[in-house]
């Protein structure tokens, strides 16, 4: 029992942490403030990672192209891994570092939004995605932990968790993905 109370007083810890650091907490409302943005220019937002941060940055983008508390119209939103026809191929033909991107390369916009999850925040096609949206103008969102890693000096946005333990970094990435989301959400379709 006391494991089980320790794991989850960690995790209360991290978050607390996050609570704590108000440099964080403008920086999501700065990407609040930019998705929404973006969706009202007609632009897209892009997610991507690896394991378990593939299975956050899905579960993100269809918070968004899905719905989220408000029944709306789908906004444009996708995780880059799930067509595994395109991953497979590129990853067998080229390289897994490159399976993001060259996605990148042929569907991004300027002003589109790409928000790459790594909790090291050294994942090689995940820094290469980012060096590519940067070529083409779109913003860069990072997800990491407490370093930052190489992503750091790729990200025009980057919320990096305070903890170095991958698990709650994870569970901290996805309740500021749900933050996220749902305050995107109340202001996109606020009535004017």
């Amino acid at each position: 029992m006391d494991k089980i109370k320790g794991i989850i007083q960690s995790s209360i810890d991290t978050k607390q942490n996050l609570l704590e650091n108000e440099f964080l907490l403008k920086t999501i409302a700065a990407i609040i403030d930019v998705m929404v943005n973006a969706f009202r220019t007609g632009k897209k937002i892009y997610f991507c990672g690896n394991g378990g941060s593939a299975a956050d940055a899905q579960h993100l983008a269809a918070e968004f192209s899905g719905r989220f508390y408000k029944d709306r119209k789908a906004l444009p939103a996708e995780a880059l891994h799930c067509n595994t026809s395109y991953l497979t191929a590129v990853a067998n033909d080229y390289s897994f570092d490159d399976i993001y991107s060259r996605l990148i390369d042929g569907i991004g916009e300027k002003g589109d939004v790409l928000v790459g999850l790594s909790t090291s925040g050294n994942s090689v096609n995940i820094l290469k995605a980012f060096e590519t949206a940067r070529k083409k103008e779109m913003i860069t969102v990072g997800f990491t932990g407490e370093s930052g890693g190489k992503m750091k000096s790729f990200c025009d946005h980057l919320i990096n968790i305070p903890s170095t333990d991958t698990p709650r970094i994870q569970e901290s990435h996805i309740m500021v993905g749900h933050i996220i989301c749902q305050l995107v959400e109340e202001q996109y379709f606020k009535p004017l």
